[in-house]
């Protein structure tokens, strides 16, 4: 991940390393982002960074697609190398289209997956065309 522009925040930030932005940013300041394809279609917006609590490292971003209100909105646990940061406009970039989106393995805010299901997560990395971590 790399990000164009100082944090705002005026949360401490590391030196650039690889490309424009800082090499660490607050989960605060990417939670709600949006995310959109390559076609320019929103695909929703990051409610949640997941944690691999082994490794410190983050493993998903789960985004929040369709509903209105957040009635009806379903979530998806998209792999973090599956996003892109889009520093030009400042969302997330997810190389899926709508449709394939929509057919993803989701959940709703009440019945969330064992993400720690080696099963579970080979289908979500399949899906995505990722390969699991350590990130």
């Amino acid at each position: 991940m790399t990000y164009e522009t100082t944090d705002t925040t005026l949360m401490p930030t590391a030196e650039i390393v690889d490309g424009p932005g800082p090499a660490f940013m607050s989960a605060g300041t990417l939670i709600g982002n949006d995310v959109y394809n390559l076609q320019d279609e929103d695909l929703g917006d990051v409610k949640e960074l997941m944690l691999d609590m082994r490794t410190g490292k983050v493993t998903y971003a789960v985004l929040s697609f369709g509903g209105f209100l957040g009635m009806g909105e379903k979530l998806f646990a998209v792999p973090w190398p599956a996003l892109t940061l889009d520093t030009e406009n400042k969302r997330f970039t997810l190389n899926v289209s709508k449709e394939r989106l929509a057919s993803a393995p989701g959940f709703d805010r009440d019945n969330w997956p064992n993400m720690a299901n080696p099963e579970w997560a080979s289908g979500i990395h399949s899906h995505y065309g990722t390969t699991s971590g350590p990130y």
